[in-house]
This record gives C-alpha cells, sequence and structure tokens, in this order.
C-alpha cells in the first residue's frame, strides 16, 4: 500500500478551489493534482509528472508551486513546514505573476 503525506489546509484553499474552479474537469484536475502531492513515492524520487512541483524563485520564504492545469494557469502555492505540506493558495492563470 502506498504512504500517503499528509496536506494540511488551514487557509480553506479546498473550500476555495471547490467554489472558484470554472468546471469539472479542473476540479478533477484539482483532485488529481492533490493525489500527486500525497503521494509519498512523488516525493521520494522527486518526480512530480502531474503538477510539476517546483520552488517558486525570487522569494524569502521557501513557496512551492504545483499546477493544476498548465494551459489556463490555475496553480496551488504550498510551503513545507516541519516536513508537512501546508497549502497556501489557489491562483487563477490571470492573476499569478511570472516568476519560474
Amino acid at each position: 500500500m502506498a504512504q500517503i503525506k499528509a496536506i494540511f489546509d488551514e487557509h480553506g484553499v479546498i473550500y476555495d478551489a471547490n467554489k472558484n474552479l470554472p468546471d469539472d474537469k479542473h476540479k478533477i484536475q484539482f483532485l488529481e493534482a492533490l493525489a500527486e502531492l500525497e503521494n509519498n513515492e512523488c516525493h521520494r524520487t522527486k518526480t512530480f509528472p502531474v503538477t510539476r512541483l517546483h520552488k517558486v524563485k525570487g522569494v524569502k520564504q521557501a513557496v512551492y508551486r504545483a499546477d493544476v492545469d498548465k494551459i489556463s494557469g490555475w496553480r496551488i502555492h504550498l510551503q513545507y513546514i516541519d516536513g508537512h505540506q501546508h497549502l497556501k493558495d489557489i491562483i487563477p492563470g490571470s492573476k499569478h505573476d511570472n516568476a519560474s
């Protein structure tokens, strides 16, 4: 059985995603992204084919970005605090900056 890496949602990102994502296709992609982020094997191998998880450059705090949908630009921002993932925000493509 696969090990699960916990995700904490103190900021209501899952609720916001359900409310703000434009359609069911994006909501399913969001759930697939969360599933990949929970998959400990992805973290062990540092391979994230669905979300392309990467550290945001140019910020002091260690903030990571995970794609929900690359084409439309929907992204999840998260941080690792004490080894646990904490969801911080979900951002539509029209509102994110150009930081990579």
